[in-house]
C-alpha cells in the first residue's frame, strides 16, 4: 500500500473529491478495479475478523456500524437506511468510513461512503455474477430504478458485458431518471409496465427496492430455470423482496450467514437452511453455477469486508490523484505523555486563555 507521507495528518475524501476521483479514473474502470480489490479480500476471507453489523433500528429506518480487520488494518463504516428520506429530498442511504493502522490505532483515511457504497455494492454484485450467472448473459431486468440502478448497470457491463436492460419501478419518474442517465452511455433500454414484463427474456434479475417491509417484488412464477437473481434490496430485519418459494427452488449464495439470516431474503427460512458462502465459491471450495437450468440467488446484504476493500482501493489512489484534504485530527504533543502541556503551549501563543 502506498503511504501518505505525514502520519499525524489524516487524509479526508469529501463527496466532491470522490466524484472527481471516479471521473478521473472512469466509472467502469473504477468498478473493475474495485471489484478486483473485493475479490482479492474474498480470497483471504478467513483472515478477517467478522461480526454482524451493529444496528439501531426505528420505525423510520436504521443506523448501522460495520467493522472488520485483517490483522494489519482496521476499517469501519457508519451507514443509515431511511426510505422516507427521499420524500424530503434527502438520501435514503448516507455513509462515511475510516481505515486505520491496527498496530498504532491511528486513522489513515476518513472518507465519504455514500457514493463509495453504491460503487462497492455494484462491484460486489457483478463480481458474484461472474461465478453465478449463466455464461454469456447479456440481458438484465432492473427492478427498482433508484439510486443504485445505474451503478448496477455499469458494473454488470464492465465485468460481464451486459448491455440490454429491462427497467421497472413502481414510480415511473424513477425509471425515467434511470433511462436519462443510462441512454447516453450506450445501453439498450426497455421501459416495462410491470415486473412480470421486466423479467421476460432476462438472464439476470436484479431487485433493488427501498421500502422497509416484507414485500413480494418477485413471485415464484416469474422465475424460470437458468436465471441468476441478484437480490440486493433485502438488507434489514423485516425487509424482503422475494417470495419464499423462489428461495426453495434456488441455490443460495451469501456473504456472511450470521448477518444474512437476520437481514437477507433467507430470514424467511429456517435458521439451519443450507446456503453457500460466496468466498468458498471464489476460492474453489464450493461450486457456483453448475448447470444450465440451475437458479442461482445472491442474497446480498452488504458486508464490512467489502467496505474495507473499497477504503483500501480509495486510499491507494490518493497519492497519484491528490484528491483529498489534510485534516489535523491527531494530537501530536512533543512528549506523548504531556497532552495538557500541548494546550498550555497553545495558550502561550494565544494569550491568557487558561483560567481557574
Amino acid at each position: 500500500m502506498t503511504a501518505i507521507p505525514n502520519l499525524n495528518i489524516v487524509p479526508f475524501v469529501s463527496v466532491d473529491h470522490m466524484m472527481r476521483l471516479v471521473l478521473k479514473i472512469g466509472v467502469e474502470r473504477f468498478l473493475l478495479e474495485l471489484g478486483a480489490y473485493i475479490e482479492e479480500d474474498y480470497r483471504r476471507w478467513e483472515g478477517f475478523d467478522k461480526t454482524p453489523r451493529v444496528g439501531a433500528h426505528s420505525a423510520d429506518g436504521v443506523i448501522e456500524l460495520m467493522p472488520t480487520s485483517d490483522g494489519t488494518l482496521y476499517g469501519f463504516k457508519y451507514v443509515n437506511g431511511h426510505p422516507k428520506n427521499v420524500r424530503a429530498g434527502r438520501q435514503t442511504v448516507t455513509a462515511f468510513g475510516v481505515l486505520a493502522d491496527l498496530g498504532t490505532g491511528y486513522p489513515m483515511l476518513l472518507s465519504e461512503m455514500t457514493i463509495l457504497t453504491a460503487l462497492r455494492t455494484a462491484a460486489t454484485s457483478a463480481m458474484a455474477a461472474k461465478y453465478l450467472a449463466p455464461p454469456g448473459a447479456a440481458s438484465m431486468a432492473l427492478i427498482g430504478n433508484g439510486a443504485q440502478s445505474e451503478f448496477q448497470a455499469l458494473a454488470f457491463r464492465a465485468l460481464l458485458g451486459v448491455r440490454r436492460l429491462r427497467l421497472f419501478d413502481v414510480e415511473p419518474e424513477a425509471t425515467a431518471k434511470c433511462r436519462a442517465n443510462l441512454e447516453p452511455l450506450g445501453f439498450e433500454l426497455v421501459d416495462c409496465a410491470t415486473p412480470e414484463e421486466a423479467v421476460e427474456g432476462a438472464a439476470i434479475i436484479t431487485t433493488a427496492t427501498a421500502d422497509k417491509q416484507n414485500a413480494t417484488v418477485l413471485t415464484d412464477n416469474m422465475v424460470g430455470p437458468g436465471i441468476h437473481i441478484n437480490a440486493i434490496g433485502g438488507d434489514c430485519p423485516g425487509k424482503t423482496e422475494l417470495h419464499r418459494d423462489i428461495l426453495l427452488r434456488s441455490d443460495i449464495f451469501v456473504e456472511y450467514p450470521p448477518q444474512t439470516r437476520i437481514e437477507g431474503e433467507i430470514q424467511q427460512l429456517p435458521k439451519d437452511y443450507p446456503v453457500t458462502e460466496l468466498w468458498q465459491v471464489i476460492t474453489g471450495r464450493a461450486a457456483g453455477r453448475s448447470s444450465a437450468r440451475q437458479i442461482t440467488l445472491f442474497d446480498s446484504v452488504g458486508f464490512a469486508i467489502e467496505d474495507f476493500s473499497a477504503l483500501r482501493y480509495v486510499r491507494d489512489q490518493l497519492p497519484a490523484s491528490g484528491l483529498y484534504q489534510e485534516l489535523d485530527m491527531l494530537a501530536d504533543p512533543d512528549d506523548p505523555r504531556d497532552l495538557f502541556g500541548m494546550i498550555g503551549r497553545c495558550a502561550q501563543g494565544l494569550g491568557p486563555v487558561l483560567t481557574m
